[in-house]
């Protein structure tokens, strides 16, 4: 069969298959130019809180300790913080993303067993570069390999879940415990969510086209990189999934910024706390079902309810749903899925995330 390129790029990520070759860079002059530009990084890092606290209280003469002026010094503070960070860990995660193109993770996934399949396929959608919309192709892709249901749904779960990025500006934000408990748990319940589905035998509910996709292989060229597309296609990252999504990560600081100022610590600790209803975690999960977001967006709403004493499982759950249960993905996934195995999906990963919000809040 005649080869094909693979696809183009989907939510912000960018290609790496189709770019054309540039000229080599030395590995000494990425170093010394890279520990320049990491030096100056660190050092505009480390003066914005005191410039956060200058603009708010001086510059604009807002009172300290008042709603507003907390509220707008967490803004200020937050939006070049956090955009800083984003810009520093897409640069980077895009250049490793260009050693994980789809040909190579379904050639990692094809003739597993189950129990292994869904162990490396959770792995390896916790650090690859596909999101929600990458469903379609991706899950063609899996059933043209003979990949199992549960190993697709495996990676179907932890790659929108447990992102890379999300999990690095967590540690840089929130410390890396809770980095790691989200990374740990996200990843575990992925793998046991597909294991569940794929008991289930459910292929005959994903929709007739897909099946017949099994008879048509494709040839995927995949073109070698040298270190100098490695760092074009790391900056081509920063231009396309910062592009895509910063007015999501304003949005969440301006969020984050109101519920920091404004929601009183005794009405948040009353609806989200420890001490809240039981159902605040199952009602977290359900609320944030229809919104969309990415996960760099949700971090500072996060920062803000934890630091207004939101119990860190109820939090977890409802970013966790935001992410992972989105309505676009769903709509997405419908593309490939017939309307039992989708609703068999979401009560799975609905399930999983519940648990995982009671048992952070039961153990922490």
């Amino acid at each position: 069969m005649k080869p094909i390129q693979p696809a183009g790029s989907c939510c912000g990520k960018p290609d790496t298959t189709q770019q054309p070759n540039l000229p080599e860079l030395s590995l000494v002059r990425i170093i010394s130019v890279g520990s320049v530009l990491l030096a100056l990084w660190f050092l505009i890092y480390s003066q914005l809180k005191p410039f956060a606290s200058f603009a708010a209280f001086s510059l604009f003469g807002l009172e300290e300790g008042s709603r507003i002026g907390e509220a707008a010094n967490f803004f200020i503070y937050d939006v070049p913080k956090v955009m800083m960070l984003l810009v520093l860990v897409v640069f980077f995660i895009g250049i490793l993303r260009t050693f994980f193109t789809p040909e190579r993770t379904r050639r990692y996934l094809a003739g597993r067993r189950e129990s292994a399949g869904n162990v490396m396929a959770a792995l390896l959608g916790a650090v690859t570069p596909f999101c929600s919309c990458s469903a379609v192709p991706l899950f063609i892709g899996f059933v043209q390999s003979g990949v199992p249901l549960g190993v697709t749904f495996s990676f179907l779960i932890s790659a929108p879940m447990v992102s890379e990025i999300a999990v690095i500006m967590l540690y840089a934000l929130l410390g890396w415990e809770i980095a790691l408990l989200y990374a740990v748990f996200g990843i575990t319940l992925a793998i046991v969510g597909g294991w569940v589905i794929g008991k289930f035998g459910l292929e005959e509910w994903t929709e007739d086209w897909v099946q017949e996709v099994r008879s048509s292989k494709q040839i995927i060229v995949e073109k070698k990189l040298n270190r100098a597309d490695r760092i074009e296609m790391g900056k081509r990252a920063v231009i396309e999934v910062v592009g895509k999504i910063w007015l999501f990560v304003i949005i969440g600081i301006g969020i984050g910024a109101f519920i920091h100022g404004y929601v009183p610590e005794e009405f948040m600790a009353g609806i989200m706390g420890k001490e809240a209803p039981w159902w605040s975690v199952l009602a977290a999960v359900v609320a944030g079902i229809p919104m969309y977001s990415s996960a760099a967006g949700m971090i500072p709403i996060l920062e803000a309810l934890l630091g207004k004493g939101a119990a860190l499982g109820t939090v977890l759950a409802f970013m966790m749903s935001v992410i992972a249960l989105s309505l676009p993905e769903i709509i997405i996934l419908r593309k490939v899925l017939k309307p039992k195995l989708i609703a068999v999906f979401v009560g799975v990963v609905g399930t999983g995330i519940i648990g995982v919000g009671y048992l952070f809040n039961w153990i922490l």
